[in-house]
């Protein structure tokens, strides 16, 4: 008998421990208050006192914690804004509808989403970022990857975009095996004479076979073409980039890529030769001596792809118009494929974090806007103007030259109008 009483002494005093800090952790629960004060009535006045005590500190914790988690829930709403497509903004694309296309460069995945959404308001003309890249496509010499090109190509069929091709031969993002030889050996490592040559032979045929695979497959649904990229380097020997290319093939290989893309797309696909830089007269003076000596060799150029990459400080925007200006006295028609706008200078490896200051968002946005008058203004020489991106939640720049945050397009990372949006669409909203 002695023993069950205490058993059961023991056991009310578990149930009352167990009360106690119910109340301490379960806070506000008026269901464990009506338990605890069950539970007093058959306590001691000391232990009534004490539990009370507690329950009175818990329920203060409790009105606190609320208040500041209700308070820090709203502070974080406001801070953060949703990402979202603006209905009630203007469309970048239609604001130009009467001078030319305005584009940006994608990867398949923006093709569904947001962000498609975002693109199907703003933009009628596609170019892909990577996807359509000499290793991207055709990563060995049998074997094509069409999967991300054709969504590309589908998407933009679907809502009646223009496409762009970006790029048939670079000097990077490109299969080692285009520069080996049948031993498997560097092209570049031979130094014997006819080996040479038959190496030559080799790259060309290569390249040949590469171009024309890939015209024929989209020749009806992209109509602009970048047949090489970046081949000019000033400070290499003749202005030439010293790639693989140009080591093993000298120039040749670019006329090879122009024949062959013309051969195989009809007369109907525009072809371009695409470079950054094209504004400083030491680049453009060399790159226009090459299309010059292209075109009287009668091989099928039809223009130049200026990439656009600038920043708030440079280059002047009379540099690039003037630049644009040669090469339509040349009879060709000119293409901004790659435009985006660092907020730093080009030797300014600084990094503002992501609260970018208001004074440097309105110098894009006023730059933005000069940069556009001009374009309007030489409408008749310029074709198109292809954003290399959408919106700064995705960009090269993150981590060129360095990982940063940057801002260089027309809507931030939620997806919303920039003061540089404005500045190119209706410069009366900026301040």
């Amino acid at each position: 008998m002695n023993r069950q009483i205490i058993l059961t002494k023991s056991k009310r005093l578990m149930i009352k421990i167990i009360m106690v800090c119910s109340i301490f952790f379960i806070i506000g629960c008026q269901s464990t208050e009506t338990l605890v004060r069950n539970t007093e009535n058959q306590n001691s006045e000391e232990e009534n006192e004490l539990n009370h005590s507690s329950e009175s500190n818990s329920n203060n914790t409790n009105d606190q914690v609320t208040e500041d988690a209700v308070e820090y829930e709203h502070d974080s709403i406001e801070e953060t804004p949703v990402p979202s497509v603006e209905e009630d903004i203007p469309s970048l694309a239609a604001a130009y509808a009467e001078y030319f296309p305005i584009g940006a460069a994608v990867e398949p995945f923006q093709t569904t989403g947001l962000k498609s959404e975002l693109l199907k308001k703003h933009v009628n003309y596609l170019v892909a970022e990577n996807v359509m890249k000499p290793d991207a496509i055709h990563p060995s010499e049998d074997k094509y990857n069409w999967e991300n090109t054709d969504k590309i190509v589908e998407f933009a069929k679907i809502n009646g975009m223009e496409l762009r091709f970006h790029t048939l031969v670079w000097h990077t993002q490109v299969g080692n095996w285009f520069f080996t030889d049948a031993e498997g050996k560097p092209m570049v490592d031979e130094t014997d004479p006819v080996k040479q040559e038959e190496n030559k032979k080799l790259l060309l045929d290569r390249l040949d076979s590469h171009v024309r695979t890939i015209v024929s497959r989209y020749k009806d649904d992209i109509k602009s073409w970048d047949v090489v990229n970046e081949v000019i380097e000033p400070g290499d020997p003749e202005g030439m980039r010293a790639s693989e290319w140009y080591k093993i093939a000298g120039p040749d290989f670019i006329e090879t890529a122009f024949r062959a893309a013309r051969e195989a797309g009809g007369p109907n696909i525009k072809l371009y030769i695409n470079d950054y830089g094209t504004d400083n007269p030491a680049k453009r003076d060399h790159l226009y001596k090459l299309v010059k000596e292209l075109m009287d060799k009668g091989v099928p150029i039809d223009g130049v792809g200026h990439q656009t990459h600038i920043d708030l400080y440079g280059p002047t925007v009379t540099s690039v118009i003037e630049s644009m200006q040669m090469f339509s006295d040349l009879g060709l028609d000119n293409l901004v494929t790659e435009l985006d706008m660092s907020i730093y200078a080009w030797d300014d490896h600084s990094d503002y974090g992501e609260e970018i200051p208001e004074e440097i968002l309105q110098k894009q946005a006023e730059r933005y806007h000069e940069l556009f008058e001009a374009f309007k203004e030489n409408k008749e020489i310029l074709s198109g103007v292809v954003f290399w991106g959408i919106a700064d939640d995705h960009t090269w720049l993150d981590s060129f030259p360095i990982e940063r945050t940057n801002a260089p397009l027309l809507f931030d990372k939620q997806l919303h109008a920039k003061p540089a949006f404005w500045g190119v669409v209706d410069p009366s909203k900026l301040p």
